[in-house]
């Protein structure tokens, strides 16, 4: 989800308050309690990681919110959580030749009300197995917004792209040792509910850990990244203790990979915990290319879990045959042309669009389900050989 709109060089990439910390900690105590599983909690080795894969056939999907959610927050929260939307919305992927999606949660979500919340994502993983698409879950995201609120959300400004999306950990907890004990429950909480559930693809822990927000640079935390890489590994081992069938990771999106001297903390966190290689890229087919070239010597599968900006030369028909060539496993950004506004490119941050631009940035479907290129789907049924009437 990178969100900075600035120049693209080779390795740059682009209400209601919640409750209470004490109700929070209190709302947790019960997890907490919970035992830890007894199995085997290291990282998978590169031959289990390379067997999983190759049972999963090509991976390729979007990431996905509905039309008519705003943000992850809107997604589930109790009085926005729209099944009969969800169902029709992944009939669609499935019809285009989609096996999965990549789908956001929030730990305030799980603070707020663990068994509702852990209900409705049930609910979901039952919808989406019906179309035979698989979930991708995102339980961290450092992208837009620092300050989440629970309730009502905001509407999206008008003419610019993502224009409330929210991170979680919110800044006002991510270094508060008194909300650790939540997040360890959140992950812990969710992963235990699907340990051992084949319906789940896979477990992305953090979503661009590293990004910095400049969007938000007012009120973004100046030690953000500290705390991030901090965190970070605890996630790891967190998630690790639970155990799961599916496997665990983060994805990289920017600076240089392939060199271990020159990767960042948080990055070498990423890929040295990472069961399977995961990483953004919006740009031209060369420059996705090089990008999982330098990712190959870490002989671990790869999935590119966020892709598609038209406007820079990343396009379905340019990237997916180098994406099947490579079995790379891909994920557009997004499906459904929506509230969210990808449509519109990241600069309408800076200047708001007062119409649609020529060229759609992200997104797969218009509003009413149609395609927004019926050679993007043909594209996709053609290389995957799934899809069924439009």
């Amino acid at each position: 989800m990178t969100p900075t709109p600035e120049p693209r060089t080779r390795h740059t990439l682009g209400r209601r308050a919640a409750l209470t910390l004490p109700a929070l900690l209190t709302a947790s105590a019960a997890v907490s309690r919970l035992p830890r599983a007894s199995a085997e909690t290291g990282r998978w080795s590169a031959e289990r990681a390379h067997a999983w894969y190759r049972a999963q056939g090509w991976l390729v999907g979007a990431n996905y919110i509905p039309s008519n959610a705003v943000n992850q927050l809107e997604m589930f929260q109790a009085g926005t959580f729209d099944r009969r939307r969800i169902d029709s919305e992944l009939l669609l992927a499935r019809r285009m030749g989609l096996n999965t999606v990549r789908v956001f949660l929030h730990d305030q979500l799980w603070a707020q009300d663990r068994n509702g919340f852990a209900k409705r994502v049930s609910q979901f993983v039952t919808i989406a197995a019906r179309h035979g698409i698989r979930p991708l879950f995102v339980l961290f995201d450092s992208c837009w917004d620092p300050l989440p609120k629970l309730g009502r959300q905001l509407a999206p400004r008008p003419g610019v792209h993502n224009s409330r999306w929210v991170q979680g950990p919110g800044a006002q907890y991510i270094a508060d040792p008194r909300y650790r004990h939540v997040l360890r429950d959140y992950v812990t909480g969710v992963l235990k509910l699907f340990r051992n559930d084949e319906r789940v693809l896979g477990w992305d822990l953090w979503n661009e850990p590293d990004n910095p927000a400049k969007q938000y640079r007012e009120v973004e935390r100046k030690d953000k990244y500290d705390r991030v890489a901090e965190l970070l590994p605890q996630v790891f081992r967190w998630a690790r203790e639970v155990a799961p069938v599916q496997p665990l990771t983060s994805g990289v999106w920017d600076g240089e990979w392939a060199d271990p001297a020159r990767r960042g903390p948080i990055v070498r966190t990423q890929l040295d915990n990472s069961d399977v290689i995961t990483f953004h890229n919006y740009g031209d087919p060369e420059e996705f290319d090089a990008r999982i070239a330098e990712l190959q010597p870490l002989k671990r599968p790869i999935v590119c879990t966020e892709f598609l900006a038209r406007e820079f030369g990343s396009t379905i028909e340019g990237v997916l045959p180098i994406a099947r060539r490579r079995n790379v496993g891909v994920y557009t950004w997004g499906l459904m042309s929506g509230r969210t506004q990808t449509h519109l490119p990241w600069d309408s941050w800076d200047s708001p669009y007062t119409s649609p631009p020529d060229v759609w940035f992200h997104d797969l479907l218009r509003p009413d389900g149609q395609p927004y290129r019926d050679s993007e789907v043909r594209t996709i049924r053609s290389l995957t050989g799934r899809g069924g009437p439009a």
